[in-house]
């Protein structure tokens, strides 16, 4: 604290106040006593008054300012640190609350933190909505750019030209589906991220929610010439999960396993017991596609990150599915594994059952 400072708190004025009206007191209650019990001249009772008064005052100024200067400091300390957006640990500061002052200073304490981590908080989204306006208008404009190259040519003449003309229409269409796809899954992880989409938690017979999935996707594997394989299990077993959730990260798995898969080559799906919590099975999507580099797996399920972008590119990914998985499962509480060599990849997960069902 500077000199300046330390010159305003040698004079108390909180102590003065109250040590005024003791003093007073003080002064009026020997008055009184010298009234009955002695016979002085007024004179006199006057001037015992006055020093009684005096004396009261002081001892109780001194008294009042040892009790409360120190605790005055540290409530100016600490109002002067949150207005400065500066905030300590204050773990040498008494938080016994013995009086009201006491209180007022344990409740600042509690503010100061309360506040330091709501601006922490405030500053993590303003980074996050930084970030994510960067990685948008970075993704945006590729197929932006494309479609209007597309359109530009057929307006300079290739409209004519039938051959052409269908040709880069077919291209501007399929760069419309990537920006459809892709504003849809980012209003998906905007809500994931922020926590704005809350997970609707229900019993659900986990092989019927298997083999929906895999009806759905039959006609792109078929397409891309890769089986997709569901391993035999309780078809009575029960989760706890967000049913729409659960899909859609079953969904971007089995999608993502075709898609860096190979002509004949295959996914499988399905569970097994996890062996740190005997309540919980885990849920696995197995593929023989060209595997995941060591040093890239980390980084697989940040937004946007590719192993292989011309290949996500051309089979139209956003590079969004695995950080929707990624914060899917961890709203729910559960945990993602990945594990992936040359000769393929294996994304697995947690559940929690119901009813503690065996596989």
């Amino acid at each position: 604290m500077s000199k300046a400072n330390s010159k305003k708190t040698r004079f108390s004025k909180i102590s003065l106040r109250t040590a005024i009206p003791g003093g007073l007191g003080c002064a009026i209650s020997t008055a009184i006593l010298f009234v009955y019990f002695a016979d002085l001249p007024t004179q006199t009772l006057l001037l015992v008054t006055l020093i009684s008064f005096m004396i009261s005052t002081l001892v109780i100024y001194a008294i009042s300012k040892q009790l409360h200067q120190s605790r005055v400091k540290t409530l100016e300390i600490i109002s002067k640190n949150i207005s400065r957006k500066r905030f300590e640990d204050y773990e040498d500061i008494e938080l016994n609350q013995r009086d009201e002052l006491d209180y007022l200073i344990a409740q600042s304490v509690r503010s100061s933190r309360k506040i330091e981590k709501e601006l922490q908080r405030m500053n993590k989204i303003e980074n996050y909505r930084k970030e994510f306006i960067g990685d948008i208008s970075h993704e945006l404009k590729t197929p932006i750019f494309a479609i209007q190259g597309f359109i530009e040519t057929l307006l300079n003449g290739a409209l004519e030209d039938e051959e052409v003309n269908k040709l880069f229409l077919k291209k501007a269409m399929r760069n419309v589906n990537r920006l459809t796809y892709l504003t849809k899954d980012l209003m998906e992880i905007s809500r994931l991220e922020t926590g704005e989409l809350k997970s609707n938690l229900q019993d659900i017979y986990l092989r019927d929610l298997i083999l929906d999935v895999v009806e759905s996707l039959q006609y792109k594997s078929q397409k891309e010439e890769v089986e997709i394989r569901v391993t035999e299990f309780d078809k009575n077993l029960q989760v706890r999960a967000d049913r729409n959730q659960i899909k859609q990260v079953l969904i971007n798995l089995i999608e993502n396993g075709i898609k860096y898969n190979r002509a004949g080559g295959n996914v499988e799906i399905g569970i097994k017991k996890f062996k740190k919590d005997r309540d919980r099975i885990v849920v696995y999507t197995k593929d023989s596609g060209i595997g995941i580099e060591e040093k890239d797996i980390p980084r697989v399920t940040e937004r946007f990150f590719r192993v292989d972008k011309s290949r996500s590119r051309e089979k139209g990914g956003t590079g969004l599915g695995l950080s929707i998985v990624k914060h899917i499962i961890e709203a729910h509480g559960e945990s993602l594994f990945i594990e992936s060599s040359r000769g393929g990849t294996m994304f697995s997960f947690t559940l929690s059952k119901v009813n503690h069902v065996f596989v």
